[in-house]
């Protein structure tokens, strides 16, 4: 059954509900355990441990830079693509995955060396000619040509490079970055990236962080696009149709690019209009924005039922109001520059952008936070809000249904009510400084709450998001 889909990092437009399953409570000391999956003897392990999707990611090593380089027709959906890897070591490996679904591989290097490979459903396994050395710092070139798909994701929705009327939209969560290019695809394993991509004439791709350059010769125009800061593989996009673009600079430096399909532009205007403001709005509350580059991609994807906040430059499925520009702008702070280590956690990332709507209505002449988390109480102990623990939503299909986002918010309201504003608000400036570029746990989080509060926060997190059903007293 189709119903709207809470998936505001894929921020609702359609939300597609599954069977809930019960929930086992979850105790906070468990939420304390970070799982690190250990490879062992030489090669490298086929996925990085998550619980949720067991293939995703890989072990034996830490990729440093993406340089993508990819031709896309949009007549003809065929995808050319070229990818090096800069790696590190992280144990002695005599052979390694790499994450890639579907799509022709036609060449392997590891240095200047051909290497062998096969494929083994979405891995793409490489052995080669010689051992790397553990700390050893490699570099892993891969062709490749074909029509990409989407994955379709454990709650049934499309993933990773989308096929639209004039090109592709293309969003990663959680798991879709395999399907346009091979790499090590889990948020703990973050990169810079430098993706150049070469579409049709009177065509747009959109990518990451700063366009370096675009130039059109013989019917087909190149895009040079760089992301300097770490991003994990999920928020990469390439995305790509007939937009028209606005570029301009803020008074504070931050380049801005914003491509809209012509058929939202009129919708899309006067909400895009709002983005610089309020950039500067979670600047002031949640510390300074993390990147270079900032912007929007407003696509004509009727298809897709969903945005997500792709690294810099958020991809919306068709023109977004203005809470899914504040909350896909919020997840720029909360999950694209402090990322998880398992997708068990998401809530740090949904919880926390769907939070700061809260705010935002709050703070800009609407209702309270605080009366939104009471109309939130006041539903039944029988409403999906109360299902499953948003710190444990079981499996992959439910990382995106409303326990995750509103009763995520709702821990975030009491812990605020619980520690007073001051201690609050230095809490997540604190969490967004202390983790920048790299990622949290909720184990972290807590003992960051505690520390700064200076109270014993462990009743407070297991009733609102270590535990299922409603709790006695709001």
């Amino acid at each position: 059954m189709t119903l709207p889909r809470q998936r505001p990092s894929r921020r609702p437009t359609v939300l597609r509900r599954e069977a809930v399953v019960a929930a086992v409570p979850v105790a906070v000391a468990a939420l304390l355990v970070a799982a690190s999956p250990a490879a062992a003897g030489t090669v490298g392990a086929a996925g990085a441990g998550d619980p949720y999707f067991t293939l995703a990611g890989n072990g034996g090593y830490d990729v440093r830079h993406y340089a993508l380089t990819l031709g896309y027709d949009t007549g003809t959906r065929h995808l050319d693509g070229k990818a090096v890897l800069t790696a590190r070591a992280t144990q002695r490996l005599t052979r390694f995955d790499l994450d890639l679904k579907g799509l022709k591989v036609t060449g392997v290097t590891v240095g200047h060396q051909k290497a062998a490979f096969r494929r083994d459903g979405q891995e793409l396994v490489v052995t080669p000619r010689h051992a790397l050395r553990k700390g050893q710092e490699f570099r892993v070139t891969v062709t490749y040509r074909g029509t990409p798909k989407p994955v379709t994701d454990p709650d049934g929705s499309l993933d990773g490079w989308i096929p639209t009327d004039d090109g592709a939209f293309v969003a990663g969560e959680p798991q879709g970055a395999m399907t346009w290019f091979p790499g090590n695809n889990h948020p703990t394993d973050k990169a810079s990236y430098d993706i150049t991509i070469t579409v049709p004439e009177g065509r747009a791709a959109v990518s990451n962080g700063v366009l370096l350059g675009q130039r059109t010769n013989h019917g087909r125009t190149t895009f040079r696009w760089r992301q300097t800061e770490p991003m994990a593989a999920y928020l990469a996009t390439a995305t790509v149709g007939k937009f028209k673009v606005e570029q301009f600079t803020t008074p504070d430096g931050l380049k801005v690019y914003n491509a809209v399909d012509p058929r939202e532009a009129t919708a899309a205007a006067p909400v895009l209009k709002k983005l610089p403001s309020v950039l500067a709005w979670e600047s002031s509350v949640f510390g300074p924005y993390p990147f270079r580059a900032a912007g929007s991609i407003v696509d004509h994807a009727p298809q897709v039922g969903y945005a997500l906040e792709t690294q810099t430059r958020p991809v919306y499925d068709r023109a977004p109001d203005l809470g899914t520009l504040v909350h896909e702008s919020a997840h720029q702070w909360f999950g694209d520059s402090v990322s998880l280590t398992t997708w068990k956690d998401i809530w740090l990332n949904e919880g926390f952008a769907t939070y700061a709507e809260w705010l935002y209505t709050e703070q800009h002449g609407g209702k309270s936070a605080q009366k939104t988390f009471d109309a939130l109480y006041a539903r039944p102990a029988s409403d999906d809000l109360w299902a499953f623990a948003p710190a444990d939503p079981g499996d992959g299909a439910h990382i995106f249904e409303t326990p995750v986002y509103a009763r995520g918010a709702m821990a975030l309201q009491k812990l605020r009510t619980t520690v007073g504003d001051p201690a609050f608000f230095g809490i997540l400036r604190a969490w967004v400084a202390d983790h920048r570029d790299g990622h949290g746990t909720t184990a972290q989080f807590i003992r960051l709450s505690e520390r700064l509060s200076g109270k014993e926060l462990g009743a407070l997190f297991h009733t609102w998001i270590g535990t299922a059903g409603k709790p006695s007293s709001p």
